[in-house]
């Protein structure tokens, strides 16, 4: 009888040991995606930003959800990653969302629009100020989410063949430029087109367009912009900062597990950091090595500054009364833009402007 009962209970505890294996196969399943990319291998900070995103999953998940990375061109052309998306091409893609202002210009804000916020603001804006929420309508119309990823800091105003000293200087300028900041610029007289990062330079060199803006001296260093256009603005007063996304369709992102769901948004965030110091640490660098082999840093001239000031005001009210869902986004950046611009004069600024110019200045 007790011979009997302990092998009953054995038995009995069989199904159970055996459930554990296939338990942890259902939490952790294998998967293999592919991540189209809006940028090129040769930025590596940039493009690396994907790599290091597909290292810190795979770690995460005991190498069970592998992510491979493609470049631009490589499986799509660089401002089609959305396009791949939405019909389920690709399962997911890191990409700008400015580049997508001709399907609706609300894009623009998720990356960065002209007199924006800087990386600090716009992390508070999406997060705590409901920018992902808003994000989050407009990509679910388009079968994607979204998680915001990487971000560059501030950016340099771009590559010139020729010095701008006024405002005239930008009528009819053919100036690669992306997104909203595009349609300032036509405002200002140029002549913008959107162009993607590997076919900028040749067409600066065969004259195509007469500047380029592109991110900052790490990266346009790496693409050789000095040896085409000598003179340097700064700074890119239309990108304050300039978010990534990490793109994922909307029917790949439904069949996930939820840790897993959360190891991605934990990955982004990583990766976000992760750029945003490398970028700190080799701009600094960077710009020295371009000023000494002959780039012509200058500042823009205070009356651009001012006309496109304006100029940006006119084209947000411009654009909000012909778009709901842009008028949406706005009445909440520009509330939310306009308290952080007020706190950060009180600390930040009054201690940059003090301690940047004190360890300028000769001892």
């Amino acid at each position: 009888m007790q011979r009997r009962s302990i092998l009953g209970a054995a038995a009995a505890a069989a199904p159970a040991a055996l459930a554990v294996p296939a338990l942890a196969q259902t939490q952790n399943p294998e998967l293999r995606w592919r991540c189209a990319s809006s940028f090129p291998k040769n930025l590596d900070i940039l493009y690396g930003g994907s790599e290091y995103l597909a290292r810190r999953v795979a770690q995460m998940t005991e190498n069970k959800f592998q992510i491979r990375t493609f470049a631009a061109g490589e499986i799509v052309p660089a401002l089609q990653v959305l396009d791949a998306l939405q019909t389920g091409t690709i399962e997911c893609g890191q990409t700008a969302s400015l580049y997508y202002v001709g399907k609706d210009p609300t894009f623009a804000a998720f990356t960065a629009i002209p007199f924006g916020m800087n990386m600090r603001q716009m992390s508070a804006w999406l997060r705590h100020g409901g920018g992902n929420e808003i994000a989050a309508e407009l990509y679910r119309d388009y079968n994607v989410i979204g998680i915001p990823f990487g971000d560059t800091g501030v950016q340099m105003g771009g590559w010139f063949r020729k010095e701008i000293r006024s405002l005239e200087d930008l009528n009819g300028l053919k100036f690669r430029i992306s997104g909203f900041a595009g349609h300032l610029f036509a405002k200002l007289g140029a002549a913008p087109t959107q162009i993607a990062g590997p076919d900028i330079y040749p067409s600066l060199e065969r004259g195509t367009i007469d500047a380029a803006e592109w991110i900052g001296p790490y990266d346009d260093e790496k693409l050789g912009f000095a040896r085409i256009a000598r003179y340097y603005y700064a700074p890119g007063f239309w990108e304050g900062s300039s978010r990534g996304v990490f793109m994922v369709n909307q029917r790949a992102w439904d069949g996930l597990p939820d840790h897993y769901k959360a190891i991605l948004e934990v990955a982004c965030g990583e990766a976000t950091q992760e750029m945003m110091a490398r970028y700190d640490e080799g701009n600094p660098k960077a710009l020295r090595r371009l000023v000494a082999g002959g780039a012509l840093l200058r500042g823009w001239p205070r009356e651009i500054l001012q006309a496109a000031w304006r100029a940006t005001g006119e084209l947000y009210e411009e654009t909000a009364a012909q778009n709901p869902r842009f008028r949406k986004m706005w009445a909440s950046y520009k509330a939310f833009r306009d308290d952080q611009f007020q706190w950060f004069r009180v600390a930040e600024n009054s201690y940059e402007n003090f301690a940047f110019a004190a360890a300028a200045a000769p001892r």
